[in-house]
């Protein structure tokens, strides 16, 4: 066997490994690998205040949960007051938190007048705020012609206009101390538009960082995302991506080949919504949009073009 033979052969069991790793994926390359080889959240987010909104479930419960097993001070925000104080015992009986290490802070998001408060009862408490997790929000499935305007106007201001009115009053704090960081969480919908979605979809856009998916379709174990959430943060990652496939490749598409990307969603959007849980569903969906951009890549090359244009 001649040397060029084996390093086409190694080279191509090395893009096979890394095709089969990337249809596993549940992150962008750059979080994997930080993940793998970077800083690790139990060393960094040591002693630092930490205030998560939308702390009553889903991932802002579950990032309650896994951050009170670090040394950390944590502020739960939400409307509910009892579901607050239901995630402050589990934290307690769970984690390594004792009572004063925990501050239960209802909030509106929708209530902008009532942030700066807030803002000063978390410093007046702790002393200062490390970390801001926009965690707060909520989704919408319907239609564009059955979705009212009232609908468009309570996501934008709840999705849109309360993180940034609540990131607006901890922003000044933040820069006298010269140090902290802002995390927000939003949608792949927020990157990608989708069937039924158009006023989630807006208000998550107008963020344009990427977290937790709608509850309109499939989504991936909370506790795997918040573990990824944890790792942007000890690493200082600016913008992540976390998804399953096929909505990771979808990701990857729209950034490279958002005229095409386009025209896969709106052929196989509605299908995904169908999509179950099963690793053979998704490798399916992920190995179709493999194939797409492939073909794709060949119909683009000038040898196509030109065997074409002869055929022609």
């Amino acid at each position: 066997m001649s040397w060029e033979l084996l390093l086409a052969l190694v080279a191509l069991l090395a893009f096979v490994v890394q095709l089969l790793y990337f249809l596993r994926a549940d992150g962008d390359l750059t979080l994997l690998w930080a993940e793998w080889q970077g800083r690790r959240p139990e060393q960094e987010l040591t002693n630092k205040v930490i205030w998560v909104t939308g702390a009553s479930s889903g991932i802002g419960e579950e990032l309650a949960y896994q951050l009170s097993k670090l040394d950390v001070s944590l502020v739960l925000s939400a409307r509910r007051v009892h579901e607050l104080e239901r995630v402050k015992r589990k934290c307690l009986e769970n984690g390594n938190l004792k009572g004063k290490d925990i501050l239960v802070l209802p909030l509106d998001l929708k209530d902008t007048s009532s942030h700066e408060a807030a803002t000063k009862a978390v410093v007046k408490e702790f002393g200062k705020i490390d970390i801001l997790v926009n965690n707060s929000g909520r989704s919408h499935c319907s239609w564009c012609l059955e979705t009212s305007m009232d609908i468009y106007r309570e996501l934008i201001e709840l999705n849109y206009l309360g993180t940034i009115s609540l990131t607006k009053c901890v922003l000044p704090h933040m820069v006298k101390r010269k140090q902290g960081k802002i995390i927000t969480v939003t949608s792949i919908l927020g990157h990608v538009s989708m069937p039924v979605s158009s006023a989630y979809c807006a208000s998550k856009h107008a963020l344009r960082i990427l977290g937790h998916n709608g509850d309109q379709y499939r989504q991936m174990v909370t506790s795997r995302c918040v573990w990824l959430i944890l790792i942007s943060m000890a690493n200082d990652l600016k913008e992540v991506w976390i998804a399953e496939q096929p909505f990771l490749l979808m990701l990857y598409l729209c950034q490279y080949m958002p005229t095409w990307s386009s025209w896969v969603i709106n052929k196989v959007g509605k299908r995904i919504e169908n999509f179950n849980n099963s690793v053979g569903s998704r490798t399916i969906a992920a190995l179709s949009f493999v194939i797409i951009f492939v073909l794709v890549q060949i119909l683009y090359t000038d040898d196509f073009r030109i065997w074409k244009t002869k055929r022609d």
